[in-house]
């Protein structure tokens, strides 16, 4: 068992942060991926890459540093969150992707549908909350 003020495991550290941002990229990357697939047609996986980044890296900041921190109440933070990350989504998939904002809406729709669905499923799988 660990002790108040003993390290635990991960530490915390750099590779905690490295390791999350990945994890979240690929995450996003592979939902992206299938949701422009669904909505586009054939796309090329590298694109889902590029755009997926910009997301991840929104939700990460704004989790770490604007709900825990208290800049932002837990109760609204999971709504700003979900915005600043949609909005974020949507102007990383409109520059790679290069679509007009009335294509780039749904697709956005789209992708939070296709990470809610894969997120709750892959919860309920390895029970990570």
């Amino acid at each position: 068992m660990f002790q108040a003020g003993t390290p635990s495991l991960t530490g915390g550290g750099l590779l905690a942060i490295v390791v999350t941002l990945l994890l979240t990229w690929a995450f996003y990357a592979v939902t992206l991926h299938l949701a422009a697939t669904f909505f586009i047609g054939e796309t090329p996986s590298q694109l889902a890459a590029k755009a997926a980044i910009v997301p991840a890296i929104v939700s990460l900041l704004l989790q770490s540093y604007g709900v825990e921190t208290g800049v932002v109440s837990p109760s609204l933070g999971v709504l700003v969150v979900i915005l600043a990350t949609m909005i974020a989504d949507g102007i990383a998939i409109s520059f790679v992707y290069r679509l007009s904002t009335r294509s780039t809406a749904p697709l956005v729709v789209l992708h939070f549908a296709f990470a809610a669905v894969l997120g709750f499923a892959l919860n309920n799988i390895f029970g990570l909350i």
